[in-house]
């Protein structure tokens, strides 16, 4: 959803008391027009209409205030996710492309809470609730990256399925934050930033000789014949389990 719709409908309520959404969706108008760290909390406070005291009934500080827009952020982006990858139907190729374009239309659509998430260089790590949260949309990748590696050919070295999430997502990130905004950081393209982001998975899956043709309907994917679970919430044990969270 929106900001703006989630705006409209905070100032409605707002004076009924919602005052921490009030204070939500004006943080979000500010990222939208000066980016993550162009606001102070008194700004946020002017801009809900409400005294520079008033934020600290609800938050600690500016950083408590940007960490709860991120966390929506990614929970609106996992939803995002998980509709685009549909459990790898009707193949893993054409639900990974789909997944592709979600990411892009979320950074296109989403600018503001895109921009709390991954630009605001808030640490991650020391807030449970929004690394729990970020872990649970780069676990909808992980389990798309895990799908691809099983498609490797007879002979084909399968790759770690999280060096393949660690690539694809740095690669969809890439193409979301230079082309594929929805603000002024957007850079011109010559073609749709979905084409762009389509072509160099597909030359990155070629290279590690993977096939990348559709499978005609009703031909059925092997990948998808024990999907793996998607990494559980929370901190990870072990390697890294994702590009927001920590390496331990």
């Amino acid at each position: 959803m929106s900001w703006r719709k989630e705006q409209r409908r905070a100032e409605r309520g707002y004076h009924h008391g919602n005052l921490k959404e009030a204070l939500l969706q004006a943080a979000l108008g500010l990222i939208a027009e000066k980016g993550a760290a162009g606001f102070t909390f008194a700004d946020a406070a002017r801009m809900a209409g409400v005294s520079p005291a008033a934020p600290y009934r609800h938050f600690r500080d500016r950083d408590e205030l940007l960490s709860s827009i991120a966390q929506r952020g990614f929970e609106q982006f996992e939803a995002a996710l998980t509709q685009a990858w549909d459990d790898g139907r009707p193949d893993t190729v054409t639900a990974f492309e789909r997944v592709g374009k979600a990411y892009l239309a979320f950074a296109r659509n989403e600018p503001a809470f895109y921009s709390a998430m991954f630009e605001s260089g808030l640490p991650v790590d020391h807030n449970p609730t929004l690394q729990a949260a970020s872990e649970r949309a780069f676990g909808i990748i992980r389990a798309a990256a895990e799908r691809l590696a099983a498609l490797a050919p007879p002979g084909v070295p399968r790759p770690p399925a999280m060096m393949m999430a660690l690539h694809i997502w740095s690669m969809s990130h890439g193409v979301a934050s230079l082309f594929g905004r929805g603000d002024a950081a957007r850079r011109k393209l010559p073609m749709s930033p979905e084409d762009l982001l389509e072509a160099q998975v597909l030359i990155y899956l070629r290279g590690l000789g993977f096939p990348t043709d559709r499978r005609p309907t009703g031909q059925k994917d092997p990948a998808a014949a024990t999907p793996p679970p998607v990494p559980p919430a929370g901190p990870p044990s072990g390697p890294p389990s994702g590009p927001w969270g920590t390496p331990k």
